[in-house]
């Protein structure tokens, strides 16, 4: 009886590899999958709470920069002060109970623009506005803009913070400029 050539081994260890191989590219091969799917899943479930915390979130900063003309056109605006009612809505309890959602399922960057914003605002002496402060300010707005933006599924945008606020703020580019 001859003894088994090294090319022999070489066979019979590749025919018990071969399907142990196979099985754990087949394993890990689902295993990124199901990771994959569950991270999409989960980014829909949130897409719908985002949208609505988003839109908490701006709406005080949207009336505080709307146009007076637009502002006073409703009637139950009449003799009423935007920034007054838009400072109002941001210092509200249901507000915060948003902002707090926003920390809890806002993407990083939407938390932190958010974060940097606010920061602003509790440090702005609005007896010492001036064009800088305020341009700062928007640059702010803008970015937290841009930041939703993105994680609203535009990750790849090519608009910068200012283009962001010039469909809104009339002096957007004069601020930009500055």
């Amino acid at each position: 009886m001859n003894e088994p050539s090294w090319i022999e081994y070489i066979t019979a260890i590749g025919s018990i590899a071969t399907p142990i191989l196979v099985g754990v590219i087949g394993v890990l091969g689902w295993k990124f999958r199901a990771e994959y799917e569950r991270r999409v899943n989960l980014e829909t479930l949130l897409r719908t709470d985002r949208v609505q915390i988003y839109n908490t979130i701006l709406e005080p900063f949207i009336i505080m920069f709307m146009a007076d003309a637009a502002w006073q056109a409703d009637a139950k605006n009449k003799n009423k002060d935007k920034f007054q009612v838009g400072m109002q809505k941001a210092l509200s309890l249901d507000y915060r109970r948003t902002a707090f959602q926003l920390a809890l399922l806002g993407s990083d960057d939407v938390v932190q623009a958010y974060n940097d914003l606010m920061q602003h605002i509790f440090h702005l002496d609005q007896s010492q506005a001036t064009d800088a402060k305020v341009r700062q300010l928007m640059g702010l707005i803008g970015r937290l803009l841009l930041q939703i933006r993105k994680s609203m599924g535009n990750e790849s945008t090519a608009l910068d913070e200012w283009a962001m606020l010039e469909w809104f703020i009339t002096d957007a580019p004069r601020y930009r400029d500055a």
